[in-house]
């Protein structure tokens, strides 16, 4: 080996090879007294390991890594110069002089390759790469305030630490990936530096190196193969991704006295508020015990809620808690251990102490967790305080987060404590398309429920809660997305716009998509206007206006009074919905399933449903129903939705149910069709709302929008409805027909004045030749 000065830390390179052997598909190299080999796992995933004295260890040992079956087949040549290790799909190059590794694709397109041989100086161990000149970087786990955009040019830490705040790291993990097509994951405990810059270094406090490899052809297909080799993402009960409240109710220091049985009170408060609520933790705080469990998960079970409770002093009671009725584990460094393999432990522990003990699915929540963690619980962020800045930087945290393997990550709405009315409404609205999200009650001057502000909050935070709830087939469809491929339905834009730089810059870092089909533009800051919102190549629709926007493009001012959460729809979408309920449990077997469609182009969305609450969906009890949507690129022309029968069986699986349809054409078809058979058209919402299988056509409804419904039809089936003479999504005669969209002042007292924004849009653009006059109360007065 090489020694070298860097500093006053003397590093030594490993040096040039001095011996050679393999055995299947494992090659190990020597180079003086130092030692590594290489292990091929499958056709595009392998491991290096170096050890500087020539013996390899494994602390982690089977923690983290899951059995992977049988290895690839595998051929070495010698090349002179180097050696190279192929399968059919790469080839590693291992140079001679000094042992320096570079990675191949098949048809000789260069991954990555060593500036120089891995190093190390009896603390840790690096790694260094030569950086592409628009090489981009994501991943590294949860990191507080950034991750959905590149981490080009920035060094990062990975290791627990106990910064909940903006620049901390609880969650992180040691994995990462290029946009040049491959991953690397740290086989590790010990925490680590990371820096993206040139060359791109990569270091852990161990003197032993240890990495596994992913060639990929997206970045999908390397988060797919990292969760492959560490552990698919949960898919968690339909419930967990409800809505969940937390408070100590037992020995509560800042509320006073109360009872465990005190939380059904609670659970009546969202009632009568007519607010969502899926589950309950019902002894969160230090110190705080329970009393009751049996029959306080009786009174939430009747409510349609779970009971879940926080770790107080370890694992060793959770049997006797899950057989009384606990169904959510809340796990806390200061009862399951510090970070890394003790806190993978617990949540492992957690979640597979519900499932031996109950036929539920396990489902934890946990503020420190490493890579693997992703197969037992939601990654919380951790204690913060409610602002505006909060709402800031955990725009970028979640989303980032999925460039991980994490599918699920949190915090909790408007923090721990602090917080305000409308930061509150703010930081819910957005959460609302996490797929889990809770509120934590107890710790602030006042209580966290969405109902505690009074007016307009409460009805806001309604509407947003009732809208979660509404979606929770599409959400839970993305989560077995997730629990198959590894990701996860919060996604940065660069994810699903890899070629759009600006989708890996700062243009895209307070935004994020959920799923494909829908693009949130959180407000975090006290204002009802929004600037800055990129949308990619595509065209978007203003879920709340029906406005439409041509992309790639950045929105400015927009308008976005307190009950409006800049939300857009990508043209082609197809959005399964369950209208009208509180609870998944409000289901029954005669209950719609509505899907709110944008018709441009051909597109296809795929229903996943199984009993929501089991694990028999592990043993293929679980139905797929797909949805394709046929229409015009744009303008006039027939559109059809193709529904075909659903495949599969489960618990609960509707045989027959009826469907809703919101289509947004922009234009009134000559005539829909059902298989053929013409349906009736009505003239008005009431005759609508009050008729069976029918159709309407509501011009003032977001720029014009058919609504459809049939009777109960076999699932058993597919069918078809065909809406004649329509259009795709913007109308017939694109911009032909204007949109007028009025924003007022939340409020506005007597003698006091203020602007009224009025915004105009005919089609994909504005227009300026337009005269626009506003009629106001008796006694007001109207100045242009």
């Amino acid at each position: 080996m090489a020694a070298e000065s860097a500093g006053t830390a003397a590093s030594s390179v490993i040096g040039a090879v001095t011996g050679f052997s393999h055995s299947g598909a494992a090659y190990t190299f020597t180079a003086g007294t130092a030692k590594a080999r290489v292990t091929f796992v499958t056709a595009d995933t392998f491991r290096i390991e170096a050890a500087p004295d020539g013996t390899f260890t494994d602390p982690v040992g089977t923690d983290i890594v899951l059995p992977q079956g049988k290895a690839p087949a595998t051929h070495w040549r010698d090349r002179g110069d180097r050696y190279e290790l192929s399968t059919d799909k790469v080839t590693l190059r291992a140079y001679k002089s000094a042992l320096r590794f570079g990675l191949y694709r098949a048809d000789g397109t260069r991954l990555w390759e060593e500036s120089r041989g891995i190093s190390w100086d009896g603390t840790s161990t690096t790694q260094t790469l030569a950086r592409g000149a628009d090489e981009q970087f994501y991943g590294t786990g949860e990191q507080n305030g950034s991750g959905n955009t590149s981490h080009r040019g920035k060094t990062l830490q990975v290791g627990v630490d106990y910064n909940w705040n903006e620049g901390g790291h609880p969650n992180s993990v040691p994995f990462y990936l290029s946009s040049a097509g491959y991953g690397v994951y740290r086989n590790t405990y010990a925490p680590g530096t990371y820096a993206f810059t040139d060359p791109v270094t990569t270091t852990e406090r161990e003197n032993r190196f240890d990495a596994y490899y992913f060639a990929g052809n997206s970045t999908k297909d390397v988060i797919g193969q990292y969760t492959q080799l560490t552990g698919r993402p949960m898919l968690p009960p339909v419930y967990g991704l409800e809505v969940g409240d937390s408070d100590c109710y037992l020995h509560n220091a800042n509320r006073g006295e109360r009872h465990t049985l005190d939380s059904l009170k609670v659970a009546d408060d969202y009632a009568e508020n007519d607010m969502p609520l899926g589950w309950m933790l019902v002894n969160d705080g230090y110190g705080c015990g329970y009393e009751n469990l049996a029959e306080t998960t009786k009174g939430l079970n009747s409510r349609k809620m779970q009971m879940g409770l926080w770790t107080e002093d370890g694992l060793d009671k959770l049997a006797d808690q899950v057989k009384a009725g606990q169904r959510v584990a809340k796990l806390d460094v200061a009862w399951v251990g510090d970070g890394y393999k003790f806190a993978l432990d617990g949540c492992k522990a957690a979640y597979q102490g519900i499932e031996d003990n109950s036929d539920a699915r396990g489902f934890t929540w946990a503020p420190e967790s490493w890579s693997g963690a992703q197969r037992c619980g939601v990654q919380w962020s951790g204690d913060q305080s409610g602002s505006w800045d909060y709402i800031r930087w955990q725009i970028p945290t979640y989303a980032g987060a999925t460039m991980s393997g994490l599918a699920y990550t949190s915090g909790d709405v408007d923090g721990i404590f602090g917080g305000s009315a409308k930061t509150y409404t703010r930081d819910l609205q957005w959460k609302s398309f996490l797929p889990a999200v809770m509120t934590m009650d107890g710790w602030a001057a006042k209580d966290k429920q969405p109902y505690q502000y009074g007016e307009p909050y409460t009805s806001i935070n309604r509407k947003y809660l009732k809208l979660k709830e509404s979606l929770l087939p599409y959400m839970y469809t993305y989560a077995a997305e997730a629990n198959r491929t590894g990701v996860g339905a919060v996604r940065p834009l660069a994810l699903e716009y890899p070629d759009d730089p600006k989708a890996a810059g700062d243009a895209a870092k307070y935004e994020f998509l959920t799923g494909r089909d829908f693009l949130v533009a959180p407000v975090y800051s006290d204002t009802s206007v929004r600037d800055g919102i990129y949308l990619p190549k595509g065209d978007w629709v203003d879920y709340w206006t029906g406005r439409t926007y041509h992309g790639p493009v950045t929105v400015n001012g927009y308008q976005a009074p307190l009950d409006t959460l800049p939300l857009f729809v990508r043209a082609g979408a197809a959005i399964p919905m369950w209208p009208g309920v509180n609870s998944y449990q409000d289901r029954t077997a005669d209950s719609p399933l509505a899907w709110d469609v944008y018709p441009q182009g051909r597109s296809t969305f795929t229903l996943y449903e199984d009993d929501g609450v089991t694990r028999q969906h592990r043993a293929g009890k679980y139905g797929e129903q797909p949805v394709t949507v046929t229409a015009p690129r744009s303008g006039a022309g027939s559109v059809r939705i193709a529904v075909g029968a659903e495949s599969g069986d489960f618990t609960g699986k509707q045989r027959s149910r009826p469907y809703a349809f919101t289509v947004h054409t922009g234009s009134a078809p000559a005539h829909v069709g059902l298989d053929g058979r013409t349906l009736p058209r009505l003239t008005s919402k009431a005759a609508f709302d009050a008729a069976g299988q029918s159709w309407w056509y509501d011009p003032s409804d977001r720029a014009g929008v058919v609504q459809v419904k049939t009777r109960a039809l076999s699932t058993a089936h597919g069918f078809r409805i065909d809406l004649a003479g329509a259009s795709a999504l913007g109308g017939k005669v694109p911009g032909a027909t204007g949109d007028v969209a009025v924003t007022a002042p939340e409020e506005l007292g007597a003698g006091v004045s203020a602007e009224v924004n009025v915004d105009f849009t005919a089609g994909r653009t504005g227009a300026t030749a337009t005269r626009l006059s506003l009629t106001a109360p008796e006694g007001w007065t109207v100045s242009p």
